[in-house]
Formats: structure tokens, C-alpha cells, sequence
């Protein structure tokens, strides 16, 4: 009897909810409120698809109700598409007779893939609305978005249906070669300023040619995705100053996810990998930002590779690692890396000059700066570190100690620090006498604050209360800073002439 009761009980139950169907609710009076008035869907590219964005609507009322129809305002030809409250189906442009509980709330999905033509310029504003019934309840929603002319480079389809590879340490993976004779593109090997580029899988240069970035290129990696530099090829990469805070002159390297949330999110690409044997490479005036690793340089052919007012933030390991290369620096600004900002492995020959090496990421296991002249997975498993001199320079971060000297004997472990601030618990322990030789130390500022604008944001400026204020030396003088600020003298430390902070 217990168990016929029971399911009595809930037949009942089921029947009374059953009953609550569409035609016990209340028309929509127009008084929907929504968590935004416009919806930005941030910048996109050319025929890519958008991230999914989230719209709410809220039924203040005391009273269920019908909106008898949500739709673009352009109808079936929007660019837009949305679903409702994910029990709506598929994704489309119109939806009838939705019902909106008593004091309960919706979620409108939306998203977007636009196609420029040429008849469009290559940056443009996409624009729609979101309309909630008609007449003298209509209610609107605004959608924005910023869409990108692009080019999009990638592994071509070949003919069996397996698409592009390059074979890598005996492995293949997902990539191209660069093209100078493109039918769609033309020459692939320069990369200008006119349109964005966006990169799917790794990019590599043709033995014996040179890639060449102008000023002002903008240079979107998808995931897993970076650029490969091969033995006999080169990378030129030619950004110069910028006036405003957009960057406009300098080349910038980021991942494709243009939404503010991935604005600071590591790991979103691969890396610019200048492997042994590639020559005559040269960087100015970059940016590069969320990688696993941002620079990845390898072998050592005599000649070094010049980098010069560069910026690198955001790496899920590494913002420069270097392998037995050689690498002259100057203003280079590091931040933000899972494992070392600064990396220089298995010996090489490494000079860098008015530099900032920080690193912001929340373990005390990582640190700015960190040399060594072995490799556990090498033969030889040790090479010479023939030099590695830092003049002018800030190693800084939030934890007790910022720089790592990892030797091994059987190779040669040369190393200077002149006129730097650097942050170690190390003092006085073997290879950081900082006070005791100058045979490796001159003029260091230890465990000084040297008082970031914001260190959080990647703003290394410093102003006069700084420990690094006017603590350079002129023998070691880049006359410019990375923003082409005249230095006075005597130089500050790192890449920034000291100005004043706004209040």
C-alpha cells in the first residue's frame, strides 16, 4: 500500500507539473533586463570564427512569461548566431514563443564568423542587434565586433588527404614551408604591415632563404603553432619605435584568442625556434607575448644574434632559452615565464646590456636569470660557457633569489656582472661573492628594490626614488632606451630612462 502511495504521489506530482505549458504565461511587456546593454565580441578575423559569448536576461516579474520571438535585427543575413538557454536546439537567427520563468533568468549564446571582401577595408566594425518581441515591446541588445582582414597561412592538403608536415628531430609534425612563390599569397617570406597574419601549425623558412618582418606586422599564432628557422635560413625582424601606446611600428608575435581574458594567458602557441646552424638572424623591435616559449635559440655558427628593444611576457617556460648560442642583447625586457625569463644553457657566448629581467610567476621555484654549461640529454653533456656578460642590467623578481649559476667541471663557466641590480640570498656563497670578486662582480646593487611602475602589467619603468636610478655605467652605455628615450647620464639600470610616474 506504501508503494502504491508513492507513486501515486508522484503521478501527481508529474501531472501538476505537466500542466505548467506555454498558455499559463503572460505576454512579454518589454521590461526584460539583460547583464549588458551591448555585447563586444573583441576582435576577430576574417572568415575565423569568434570565441562564444554570454548574454543574460532576466525576468524580474512576478509572472512566467512568453517572448514571442528573439531575432537579429538583419534577420536570416546576420553575421551573428546565437542559441537560447542551450533547450532551444541548434544555433540559429530566429527563435519563437520563448518562456522566461517568474523571477529566473536566461543565457543567450553568441557568436560570430565574418568574411571581409573588397570592397571592405581590412579593419572593420561588424555590427547587429539582438531584438526581444516587437512593436511597443521591442527591446534591443547591442553586438559589436572588430573584424581583422587576415592572412591565413597553414599546412596544405595533399592529394591523398593527409595535409603539410616537417620533419623534426626524426618526428613529423604539423607545418609548412614558407612560400616566396605563392599563387594565393605571393612571397611568404615577407611579412608586412598591410593585413594581420595568422599562423596554423609551424611556418618554416626554405633552406638558404631569409624571413623578413616589416614594421608594423602583426603576427597571430594558433595553438600549437609557432615559426621554425632551420639550418643556412635567416629571420629579419625590423620593427622600429612606436609614438603611441598601440605599438604601431613594432612587430608583435601573440597567440590568435583576441578576447581580454587571453590577454595575459601563457601558452597559447608554440615558439620561434632558430635552430643549429641558422645564420645571420637579427631582431629589433619586437613583442611577443603568451608562448611556451618565446625565443628558442640553438647551436652556436660564430656569428652572433643580435636582439635589440624587445619585449617578451607571458611564457609557460621560457622567454629566451638559449642553447649553446651566441647572443648579444641590449634593452630587453623579460617577464612572466614558468621556468627561467632568461635561460642560458649547455655554454654558448651571451652579452646583454640595459636589460630588465623579472619574473612575476607565482612559484619561488622559477627565476629571471639562469646560466649553465651542461645539458643532461646532450652529447658532449658539456660545453663551454665561453661568456656571459651583463652590463647595466636589473635581475629582479618577488622571491629571495633571481639568478641561478648551474656549473659542471669539464667545460669552461665564464661570467661578469657589472654595474646590475640583482636579487640573491646566495651573498657570499661560492660564485656569488657579489662583494668579494671582481673578477665576476663590479658595482652591484643587491636585494635593492628597484621600484617597477607595475610589474604586474608588464610596466618596467622606473622613476628617481629607484635603487637602479642613475647607478650605470657610461662604458656600458646604449644611448637609447627601448622606447628611443634619450639616456642622461649617469644611465639608469635596465631598459627604461627613469621619468616620472603619474599621480
Amino acid at each position: 500500500m506504501q508503494r502504491i502511495a508513492l507513486l501515486f504521489l508522484i503521478g501527481m506530482t508529474l501531472l501538476f507539473c505537466s500542466c505548467r505549458s506555454d498558455f499559463e504565461t503572460v505576454a512579454s511587456t518589454g521590461n526584460l533586463a539583460f547583464s549588458n546593454d551591448t555585447v563586444y565580441l573583441d576582435t576577430v578575423f576574417t572568415n575565423l570564427s569568434s570565441s562564444t559569448y554570454a548574454l543574460k536576461v532576466y525576468n524580474h516579474s512576478k509572472n512566467d512569461i512568453n517572448i514571442p520571438i528573439i531575432k537579429f535585427a538583419k534577420g536570416l543575413n546576420s553575421k551573428y548566431r546565437m542559441s537560447v538557454d542551450g533547450s532551444q536546439g541548434n544555433q540559429g537567427k530566429i527563435f519563437e514563443n520563448v518562456t522566461l520563468l517568474a523571477k529566473d533568468s536566461l543565457y543567450i549564446f553568441i557568436e560570430t564568423t565574418v568574411k571581409s571582401d573588397s570592397s571592405t577595408p581590412s579593419e572593420f566594425l561588424y555590427t547587429d542587434q539582438i531584438e526581444f518581441d516587437s512593436g511597443t515591446n521591442l527591446q534591443k541588445v547591442e553586438l559589436v565586433t572588430l573584424v581583422q582582414d587576415a592572412i591565413l597561412l597553414y599546412p596544405k592538403r595533399n592529394a591523398d588527404g593527409t595535409t603539410e608536415t616537417l620533419p623534426i628531430d626524426g618526428k613529423k609534425i604539423s607545418g609548412f614551408y614558407l612560400d616566396k612563390n605563392d599563387p594565393i599569397h605571393g612571397n611568404e617570406l615577407i611579412f608586412t604591415n598591410k593585413k594581420a597574419y595568422v599562423i596554423y601549425g609551424y611556418a618554416a623558412v626554405p633552406d638558404g632563404e631569409t624571413v623578413v618582418f616589416d614594421p608594423g606586422a602583426r603576427v597571430y599564432f594558433h595553438a600549437d603553432s609557432g615559426l621554425i628557422v632551420p639550418k643556412n635560413a635567416s629571420i629579419q625582424i625590423n620593427g622600429a619605435k612606436s609614438t603611441t601606446d598601440k605599438l604601431e611600428n613594432e612587430v608583435v608575435f601573440s597567440g590568435d584568442r583576441q578576447q581580454p581574458d587571453f590577454n595575459y594567458t601563457p601558452g597559447q602557441w608554440g615558439t620561434v625556434w632558430l635552430q643549429n646552424g641558422s645564420i645571420n638572424n637579427s631582431i629589433q623591435n619586437l613583442t611577443l607575448k603568451n608562448a611556451t616559449v618565446g625565443l628558442l635559440a640553438e647551436g652556436n655558427t660564430g656569428k652572433k644574434f643580435s636582439i635589440k628593444n624587445t619585449q617578451i611576457y607571458n611564457c609557460t617556460h621560457y622567454g629566451i632559452q638559449a642553447k649553446n648560442a651566441f647572443i648579444e642583447g641590449e634593452n630587453i625586457v623579460i617577464n612572466y615565464t614558468g621556468q627561467s625569463s632568461l635561460a642560458c644553457t649547455y655554454g654558448g657566448n651571451y652579452k646583454f646590456t640595459h636589460c630588465t629581467f623579472n619574473n612575476n610567476w607565482s612559484s619561488p621555484e622559477q627565476t629571471a636569470v639562469y646560466l649553465s654549461n651542461y645539458a643532461d640529454d646532450a652529447t658532449p653533456a658539456t660545453k663551454d660557457l665561453t661568456g656571459a656578460t651583463f652590463n647595466n642590467c636589473i635581475i629582479y623578481g618577488p622571491y629571495s633569489n633571481e639568478m641561478i649559476l648551474d656549473k659542471k667541471t669539464g667545460a669552461a663557466f665564464v661570467y661578469q656582472f657589472n654595474n646590475c641590480l640583482i636579487k640573491s640570498n646566495k651573498n657570499n656563497s661560492p660564485d656569488y661573492n657579489f662583494d668579494t670578486d671582481p673578477t665576476h662582480y663590479n658595482a652591484i646593487i643587491l636585494n635593492k628594490d628597484p621600484k617597477f611602475y607595475n610589474s604586474n602589467i608588464n610596466n618596467f619603468n622606473i622613476d628617481n626614488t629607484s635603487a637602479a636610478f642613475a647607478k650605470g655605467n657610461s662604458a656600458y652605455l646604449i644611448p637609447l632606451d627601448i622606447l628611443g628615450i634619450t639616456r642622461t647620464l649617469p644611465a639608469d639600470l635596465g631598459a627604461y630612462q627613469s621619468k616620472s610616474f603619474p599621480k
